[in-house]
C-alpha cells in the first residue's frame, strides 16, 4: 500500500537537548528528537516525512503527509497519508489520518477522524441468505 522506498529524505533534525520557540516548516523530511513548543508542519501541508522519536515532545499541531510518532505530541496531529504510531507514542489531542498503524503501548486521548478519502460510499451489502 506505502512504499517505503518512496519515503522523502530525512534532510533536518532538532536534536536531543534542543528546544525550538515557535513553528518549524520543513521540506522532504523532519526528525525531531528534541522539543518543539509550535507547529510543526511540512511545506504545503501535504507533503513530507516527520519523525518524532522516543526522545521528542511536540507541544502544537502536527501536519505532514506521513508521521511516524514514538515520542509525546500535545495538540492535533493531522497525517494527509499514513500515520505510524510505535509503541512509545503519547497523543493528547484529536487525530487525523487517511491510513493508520498503531502499535500495541501507543496512547490517544482525543478523536480519531479518518480523511473523506476514506469514507467513500460503499454499496449495501446483500446476504446470501436473504430471500430477494
Amino acid at each position: 500500500m506505502f512504499s517505503r522506498n518512496k519515503q522523502p529524505a530525512i534532510k533536518s533534525l532538532i536534536a536531543q537537548g534542543s528546544r525550538i520557540e515557535g513553528d518549524v516548516h520543513f521540506a522532504d523530511g523532519l526528525r525531531i528528537d528534541g522539543e518543539v513548543h509550535g507547529d510543526v508542519r511540512a511545506q504545503g501541508g501535504q507533503s513530507g516525512l516527520l519523525v518524532i522519536s522516543a526522545l521528542a515532545r511536540v507541544e502544537g499541531a502536527v501536519h505532514a503527509a506521513h508521521v511516524i510518532v514514538n515520542g509525546e505530541v500535545v495538540g492535533p496531529v493531522h497525517a494527509t497519508e499514513l500515520l505510524e504510531l510505535q509503541p512509545k507514542a503519547r497523543i493528547t489531542g484529536d487525530v487525523h489520518y487517511k491510513a493508520l498503524e498503531m502499535h500495541q503501548g501507543a496512547t490517544i486521548c482525543g478523536s480519531m477522524t479518518p480523511t473523506d478519502a476514506v469514507l467513500e460510499e460503499k454499496p449495501p451489502l446483500k446476504l446470501a441468505s436473504s430471500a430477494q
